[in-house]
């Protein structure tokens, strides 16, 4: 599978991803048998790149992760996890973590921590769970309403681990693109995780987050491509930005999705294509639960999207004329792509 570079570091990462956060029972239980055919399974697909995190099932989906990749070439990998959020033990009876989205006994709590000590010892306990001495990309998680100690001291802290040699990239992951583009602009990360907000249906990270990072060469990685299923299988009640989705994107998913089968492709291999068009993205992430659902992520994400179906979809104004697609096209009255 085709390698892409993590803006400066030097950091390669294959352009189709494994996203694990389903890996810590997002919502409902995943046993270890069926995580770890999912792991092989995207092995077997040519995926070396696999991003957690602390958060994902309260470090379950960590030690899944590691224990996937225990005994493999560590050179032929690489891994990302992120920081932001301690997790300390809870004494006396738990119940479950289903508040924060995981289906796992809640053995601990979380703490946001941005600072220095925060963030290092965040990273020496991701070390712990999944079994490495390194990672390859370290990103502050979720830094919404933490702003001034992200930048403050998170951010420093991980330029200075990346200094030493103990991470090879350092970014930031948000479902948002305003605080991204001001890392980019602000910082000197070598990436960042945008999760959600630039797929099929939602371009915002065009307006000012992926033209900042081309300008200064920065990479960008894409998750939530499927925008929480609703792109996987558009119907009402379907779920998007993990709530149920608005009728209108659901029509609008659907229409994308008549016009994917029209021309003998599918709408997953069109949402996982759509990203890798703009120069600034290095990789996309995909989600899975299943070796069923990698597999079919890996058949989709190698599957030729007809250059008929970005012109309809063109045409239809269901994306902007100005966006860039895998194949350039043009519709009547505009120049090509």
């Amino acid at each position: 599978m085709t390698r892409r570079t993590l803006g400066p570091g030097g950091v390669r990462v294959t352009e189709l991803s494994f996203g694990a956060a389903g890996l810590g029972n997002l919502y409902t239980p995943v046993s270890d048998e069926e995580a770890a055919e999912a792991l092989d399974a995207a092995w077997d697909a040519g995926i070396r790149h696999f991003d957690t995190a602390p958060h994902y099932g309260i470090g379950l989906s960590e030690r899944r992760v590691g224990e996937a990749l225990r005994g493999r070439d560590r050179s032929t990998y690489t891994v990302s996890t992120k920081a932001g959020r301690l997790l300390e033990p809870v004494a006396g009876p738990v119940g479950n973590d289903l508040a924060h989205g995981f289906a796992v006994p809640a053995t601990h709590r979380r703490v946001w921590d941005f600072s220095a000590d925060g963030i290092r010892r965040s990273l020496e306990a991701s070390l712990t769970r999944l079994g490495l001495d390194r990672v390859d990309v370290v990103y502050l998680h979720d830094p919404d309403d933490h702003a001034d100690q992200a930048f403050r001291e998170g951010y420093p802290a991980l330029e200075r681990l990346r200094a030493e040699g103990v991470v090879g990239a350092i970014g930031a992951g948000m479902n948002q693109t305003a605080m991204l583009a001001r890392f980019i602009r602000d910082t000197d990360v070598d990436a960042v995780l945008c999760a959600g907000r630039y797929t099929l249906l939602d371009q915002s990270a065009l307006a000012e987050l992926l033209p900042a990072a081309q300008e200064r060469g920065k990479a960008v990685v894409i998750g939530g491509v499927l925008n929480s299923g609703l792109l996987a299988d558009p119907k009402p009640g379907a779920t998007y930005d993990y709530t149920r989705a608005p009728r209108a994107l659901v029509d609008r998913a659907c229409h994308l999705k008549a016009i994917a089968e029209r021309h003998g492709t599918a709408l997953r291999a069109a949402a996982l294509a759509f990203p890798l068009a703009h120069p600034a993205v290095a990789t996309v992430l995909v989600g899975a639960r299943s070796r069923r659902e990698v597999r079919d992520a890996a058949r989709q994400f190698a599957a030729a999207v007809p250059a008929d179906f970005w012109k309809e979809a063109r045409a239809e104004g269901l994306l902007p004329a100005d966006v860039p697609v895998p194949v350039p096209v043009s519709v009547p009255g505009e120049d090509p792509a």
